[in-house]
């Protein structure tokens, strides 16, 4: 379990894809709500259709691609879906300079690149799973959250300062290049990757063979339901938090972006604590407290004081809440990878991508309208109480064996 530990060349080749491509992601993280509001005058309907339409129907356009990933080799799939994220981006910078960027086309291009986002994380859990033996996955998957968090902190504010000094596609274009660079990453990991076993014609009832598993499983169906309504809540309530602090208590724009970088920082360190507390604890007792933890911060934003203390408030809660949720998550991505069998690794984990994403779209448009209704402070505390009871989703006992 240490840390430090090589985990070979093929690794080194998909960590760094991944970084670069992270980076890129966070730095461009907003600008297509930004271009909407600044560049095509959009109103808030438009804007909040696109945080909620494309992701949704990117979701719904992926679920067919899980079982069509399953019967490909997974290396040259993730190049491709680098490529297609590169193009669909792109063409946003250059339909700018010509004068005809239009939010259909950012419509467009956000569903686009939401199919190609679960694609990839489908066909690269498959692909880890498949060169790294699986007492190495804790380790990997810590790295890739540590990784995930320190683009997290630093990407956004480094995208709005471009933003602001270079020009509105400035993100965007850098966010398109990150994948370019991740496609010639991946494309140069060496080793043959053997041809699936079951490559042939993509039968209907194969759509939902990864849903059909995870039902079925004693582990994963409790953490799928638990990880849909955790992650449903907290993503569906942050346009409501945005309005709470930029709107009803005056929050200058820095300040709400310091507020959820810095926190992020506590991604870092809890990520790379984890294989030392799965070492000492287990794996299923690490989970479990770390689901639980991770619950008890969302109710004290309802309670969020104005001006400074208020600004330090917001970055305590949301540091214990990402300390917690880094520790959770690599062990839940570990064990999901273990349980899954050769065969259906892609497939499943695109059933449980499409899953969360249509949760998180869902309750980010119920509690939009909740908001509207009841306020944004009130909306944020009944999300709060609401998540106090996820835990109770979490499996009691690791009575799962290890598929290998």
């Amino acid at each position: 379990m240490m840390r430090g530990r090589s985990l070979g060349p093929r690794f080194r080749w998909l960590w760094s894809a991944y970084a670069v491509s992270a980076f890129g992601t966070w730095l461009g993280f907003g600008a297509f709500p930004m271009l909407a509001i600044l560049v095509l005058h959009a109103g808030p309907t438009a804007v909040s259709a696109l945080a909620a339409v494309g992701p949704a129907v990117g979701a719904l356009v992926a679920v067919p691609l899980g079982p069509w990933v399953d019967r490909h080799r997974k290396q040259p799939v993730l190049v491709a879906m680098d490529l297609v994220r590169f193009a669909a981006l792109v063409s946003v910078p250059a339909c700018y300079a010509l004068g005809v960027l239009s939010f259909a086309q950012l419509l467009v291009v956000s569903v686009v690149v939401a199919a190609a986002d679960i694609t990839f994380t489908s066909a690269s859990g498959a692909f880890l799973k498949g060169f790294l033996p699986p007492e190495d996955l804790l380790v990997a998957n810590g790295r890739f959250e540590s990784t995930n968090w320190t683009a997290t902190a630093l990407g956004p504010p480094l995208g709005g300062a471009a933003f602001a000094l270079f020009g509105p596609v400035t993100s965007v274009a850098a966010n398109a290049v990150s994948f370019l660079l991740s496609a010639l990453g991946i494309r140069a990991i060496r080793g043959d990757e053997p041809h699936p076993h079951n490559a042939g014609r993509l039968r209907v009832r194969e759509l939902a063979d990864g849903w059909r598993f995870l039902l079925a499983h004693p582990g994963l169906r409790p953490l799928l339901f638990n990880t849909m309504v955790f992650n449903g809540l907290v993503m569906g309530t942050e346009p409501v938090l945005a309005v709470l602090m930029l709107d009803r208590l005056g929050f200058p724009p820095w300040q709400y972006g310091l507020a959820f970088a810095v926190p992020c920082l506590g991604g870092l360190a809890g990520s790379r604590l984890t294989p030392r507390l799965v070492a000492r604890s287990g794996r299923h007792r690490v989970l479990v407290t770390a689901g639980a933890v991770r619950a008890c911060w969302l109710l004290a934003l309802a309670f969020l004081p104005p001006g400074t203390g208020g600004l330090v408030f917001v970055m305590v809660v949301e540091l214990g809440l990402i300390v917690s949720c880094s520790v959770f998550n690599p062990v839940l991505a570990t064990y999901r990878l273990e349980q899954l069998p050769p065969g259906r690794v892609a497939r499943t984990l695109s059933a449980w991508s499409v899953s969360t994403k249509a949760a998180i779209a869902t309750l980010t448009a119920v509690w939009g309208v909740l908001a509207e209704v009841i306020g944004p402070r009130v909306a944020i505390g009944v999300a709060g109480v609401l998540v106090l009871a996820t835990p109770l989703l979490l499996p009691r006992r690791d009575r799962t064996p290890v598929t290998v």
